[in-house]
């Protein structure tokens, strides 16, 4: 049997999840105009994303948003799993936001206005990060409680 998620992480997982999947799902069905904006902040970015179509570009984040949000809202699928895909997903998203010009005020890391929207995905990054320690202290303390009390049925 597969261990559910810890009942903290729920509240930070259905919220962060049900964002990105909405998120990739309305992308599936972008316009023209939003697939070249897309595509083109991202070569901003990152340049090699240039030997990329927009279109594909476009499917290709639509259907990994909607992998990554799906994997933080099913329950099956581990807290620490989870958390290295919204890592890596929010470690590029907050790539955009250091490299595109325009999206941070001169000299700092605090958002301009336009930045403010990228910005935002600092707190994808933590949740990330948070989830990626999921289960380690429980182990170790369940461990402790045992030889300490040899009688904890952890």
């Amino acid at each position: 049997m597969l261990p559910l998620p810890e009942p903290r992480d729920l509240p930070p997982r259905i919220a962060t999840g049900a964002f990105i999947l909405n998120s990739g799902l309305g992308k599936l069905k972008a316009d023209e105009a939003t697939q070249q904006g897309l595509h083109g902040m991202a070569c901003t970015a990152y340049p090699f994303l240039k030997k990329i179509e927009p279109d594909r570009f476009t499917r290709l984040l639509a259907w990994s948003e909607i992998a990554v949000g799906s994997s933080l809202l099913v329950p099956f699928v581990p807290t620490r799993l989870a958390g290295l895909a919204l890592t890596g997903f929010s470690g590029g998203l907050l790539g955009l936001y250091l490299r595109v010009p325009g999206m941070r005020e001169p000299g700092s890391l605090r958002p301009s206005q336009d930045g403010v929207p990228l910005a935002k995905d600092s707190w994808m990054f933590g949740i990330g990060l948070g989830f990626l320690g999921a289960g380690t202290r429980r182990a170790g303390s369940a461990a402790k409680c045992c030889r300490r009390h040899r009688r904890c049925a952890h």
